[in-house]
């Protein structure tokens, strides 16, 4: 006992660290992790560039690992392993793996989440392995499915769908049984012509008799999971709801079992036999945990139908003929022919004619998008009426549709914040509920009515029963399935889980300007020359620099160039300094071209184009100089025409109460006319790509949750810095990657529907806790007989059965509502919308 109490209060971490170079190196980082609360030794060598370090069991590694990196090196990256554990059937379930999980060493983090059945497990590189987490579940008292995949190996569904038909069969099995039992022994009760009926035919010992074998298979066949369940995790300390329905059904029928073979054992006057208690509770549980299952089923339907919309087969060219080949067998660069109505495979681009594809799976746009040469395409799309030919350029997991799935599976597999105080209640929850049915049992022996035996023997019961934590275990990761799957079909992935808690408290969403609020593709709009300058040549040496840059403006001033027919030369020296612009020789003279402080760094005065600055700006155009040879050639106005739903989306925000604010490196009055016509609140200008974070702190002022919606390269840092971070789906992968949301359509009316998703869904969680804990805290002193000396009130252990199990399914019924999440009736999802949709607001979660 000594030793494994030694082996749960201590724990080893072997982590690996980058960027140590000496002794002084070792020094420091032995340093930072003994500072560590809890961290008894911490031994660091330098060759193998590791660190061993012994720490108590309930000191949280990631603060190891974040006290490397703040002395200044990098700890080794962390492997995520996702595991399938079965026989979890309530919130004490979760707590028990997660502890069991928490203790392997090198584990740095692990989410167990019940509606999905599934463990997120983060793990130091190189530490723990799969079949190490496994080992830890089943010494816990339970066991992992697939530790790895192989071929032929079940799906997760199947073994689901295997799991409901066990449980309907055992369920009838029990009703059939229970059925006779509870008529013979409640008939005998409540209606005399049965009680006359028994005793003239077979007699009251046979009656006991029959109801022992009756309840025995019941117990022993149908319920026997909770027997096997219950008791070793009883022993081990850690006692679940399988052990509530265990010590409540073996109770009764014990009790009934002496009463029947042994009444002599008894007090006189309390020899009663509750065969038929037994039996109801296992059957009713049985029901219960069916219907879960069959709920539980409903909840995944949003992976089920993102899964069931790839395609099953592709045809491709191959060896000069097009053959139909599985899915499996595409690789990349395969030329793919699509036909009228059919799905599209994979993901690629366009080689020869063209369509109109149905993108709403993966937008939520319901109208088709043409495509044409050069056009990317995304599987799982369909394909109108139109036929051609692309070549694959993303196969299997790198899929837009494969990552969705994976997006939406790891929301879903969250842990929020709320469900902490979950957590703390029911480890401690089960264990009590045993107290408070001891209590209930002595407290009726010693003051109870005559028979007290029997009082306090189906009070204690009735105790067990009715406290089962199911609904607390189901309270928030059923309604976090929901969700998310739902906020998917609307084209809004939650790539945090987070992310759905911490929306729903943002007091001010700030929008980058440029490809979020505007189309993102500018157009040269005005060429002013200053005296001694022509226009077609500022322009052919402007074009010709900026034909270098990949900058949005710089394409603009291209495309300008080419629409009059210019024709470039070739720069030389080119360089880009984000935020100022860019410099480079043409036909042998040095051509700037950039913002006004670009000019006012290099020295050169614009003052004589102000007046035009300023009307310009005045208008909504970004103004842009161009400098030859140290003096000021042109000012050249470029303007990024506004999407056309960007104005209903800040009508939408701000009918959530919300406050607006836009951040751009566009100068302060181009800035302030934009945001005039949109309705924007506040105003960040001129502000650098390094300067958005600054930028979001002082929006934030005092302590207000920020959103921030960006799509560019340059957007990645704010939207890690911001309390959630939302990018635009048709933005770039870097800003996607650092994004808490991702709005697939690109549509920013969406960021409300996101925001109304994430309320209506923490508004669902907290009924469901409300229901949760509100049931128990009520019923189980009614269970206990409270109402009894003043009402003659008591609670049967069959009704506490009941109860129970329809608390699970009330919860998971609610969190089903989401799924009829939707925007207002009657509004329209496509980007040219003519009527405004209107905010969504909770009382549309039907």
């Amino acid at each position: 006992m000594n030793q494994m109490q030694s082996i749960e209060r201590f724990k080893t971490l072997d982590l690996g660290i980058e960027g140590m170079t000496c002794a002084s190196c070792v020094s420091r980082v032995e340093k930072a992790i003994r500072t560590v609360p809890g961290v008894s030794s911490a031994s660091v060598n330098l060759a193998t560039e590791r660190a061993r370090v012994e720490l108590s069991s309930q000191t949280d590694p990631r603060e190891v690992v974040e006290a490397v990196r703040n002395s200044g090196y990098k700890p080794a990256a962390a492997d995520t392993f996702t595991l399938e554990i079965e026989g979890m059937t309530c919130a004490s379930c979760v707590g028990r793996v997660e502890k069991a999980l928490k203790l392997v060493d090198g584990v740095v983090d692990a989410a167990v989440n019940l509606a999905t059945e599934r463990a997120t497990v983060e793990v130091l590189q190189g530490t723990a392995t799969k079949e190490a987490l496994a080992r830890a579940v089943e010494t816990a008292g339970y066991s992992v499915r697939d530790v790895e995949q192989g071929a032929g190996a079940p799906t997760r569904e199947s073994v689901k769908e295997a799991e409901a038909i066990s449980l309907r069969n055992s369920t009838l099995l029990a009703a059939l049984l229970t059925a006779p039992l509870f008529i013979i022994e409640m008939g005998s009760h409540f209606i005399p012509a049965v009680h006359m009926l028994i005793m003239d035919t077979i007699g009251m010992e046979a009656n006991r008799y029959l109801q022992f074998v009756l309840a025995s298979i019941v117990l022993f066949g149908p319920g026997r999971r909770f027997f096997l369940k219950g008791y070793p995790n009883l022993w081990r300390g850690s006692p679940d709801m399988n052990s509530l329905v265990a010590l409540g059904t073996t109770a009764a029928w014990g009790f009934s079992v002496v009463a029947t073979f042994s009444p002599q054992l008894l007090p006189a006057g309390t020899g009663n036999v509750y065969y038929e208690a037994a039996a109801v509770i296992v059957t009713l549980v049985l029901l219960g945990r069916y219907l879960e299952s069959r709920a539980k089923g409903r909840t995944s339907q949003a992976i089920k139908r993102l899964v069931g919309l790839q395609a099953k087969t592709a045809r491709v060219e191959r060896e000069g003929e097009t053959v139909e080949i599985a899915l499996e067998a595409v690789i990349v660069g395969d030329v793919i022919h699509i036909r009228p109505g059919e799905k599209i495979p994979v993901d690629g681009r366009v080689l020869s004619g063209s369509s109109f594809v149905d993108e709403a799976m993966i937008t939520g746009e319901p109208v088709p998008v043409q495509k044409s040469e050069g056009a990317e395409v995304v599987g799982g799309t369909i394909n109108k009426t139109g036929a051609f030919t692309f070549e694959a350029t993303r196969i299997g997991r790198d899929t837009v549709l494969a990552q969705i799935i994976t997006m939406v599976e790891a929301a879903q597999g969250a842990k929020l914040p709320i469900q902490a105080l979950v957590d703390r209640v029911t480890g401690v929850f089960v264990p009590i509920v045993i107290g408070v049915a001891a209590l209930t049992f002595l407290v009726w022996l010693v003051f109870g009515p005559s028979p007290q035996l029997s009082f306090a023997l189906v009070n204690a019961v009735a105790v067990l029963i009715i406290a089962c934590p199911c609904a607390m275990g189901l309270a928030t990761p059923t309604s976090i399935m929901v969700g998310t799957g739902r906020a998917a079909e609307l084209g809004i992935l939650f790539r945090k889980g987070e992310a759905l808690q911490s929306l729903r408290s943002a007091e001010i969403v700030a929008l980058d300007k440029t490809g979020t609020l505007t189309q993102g593709q500018p157009e040269l709009t005005d060429l002013i020359v200053a005296p001694g300058f022509k226009e077609a040549g500022v322009l052919k040496m402007v074009a010709s620099l900026e034909q270098l840059s990949e900058h949005p403006i710089a394409e603009a001033i291209v495309r300008g160039a080419q629409n009059r027919s210019i024709e470039f030369t070739v720069a030389h020296e080119f360089e880009a300094d984000p935020g100022f612009g860019v410099t480079g020789l043409v036909d042998g003279r040095k051509v700037l071209v950039g913002a006004d402080r670009a000019m006012q760094r290099a020295g050169v005065s614009i003052d004589a184009f102000a007046d035009q600055a300023g009307l310009l700006a005045g208008a909504g155009k970004s103004p842009l100089y161009a400098a030859i040879d140290g003096k000021l050639a042109a000012i050249i106005a470029v303007a990024d025409p506004i999407k056309p739903t960007s104005r209903e989306a800040v009508e939408r925000l701000h009918a959530l109460g919300l406050s607006v604010a836009m951040i751009t490196g566009d100068n302060e009055k181009t800035a302030h006319a934009v945001a005039h016509q949109l309705g924007i609140d506040e105003v960040v200008a001129e502000v650098l790509p390094s300067g958005k974070v600054d930028a979001i702190k002082r929006l934030r002022g005092a302590g207000r949750q920020l959103a921030f919606v960006g799509d560019g390269i340059n957007d990645a840092p704010a939207l890690a810095e911001a309390d959630v971070g939302i990018a635009v789906g048709t933005g770039t992968d870097i800003a996607i990657e650092s994004a808490d949301v991702v709005l697939m359509s690109g549509d920013l009316r969406a960021v409300a529907d996101a925001i109304a998703m994430s309320k209506a869904t923490i508004r669902n969680i907290k009924q469901n806790l409300f229901w949760a804990f509100a049931y128990n805290t009520t019923l189980i002193p009614v269970a206990a007989g409270i109402l009894y000396p003043v009402y003659g009130v008591l609670l049967s252990p069959a009704l506490a059965a009941g109860a129970m199990a329809l608390s699970s399914v009330f919860v998971l019924s609610n969190a089903l509502r989401l799924r009829r999440f939707s925007p207002r009736p009657g509004g329209h999802q496509n980007g040219a919308a003519e009527q405004p949709r209107g905010a969504i607001t909770l009382e549309h979660v039907q």
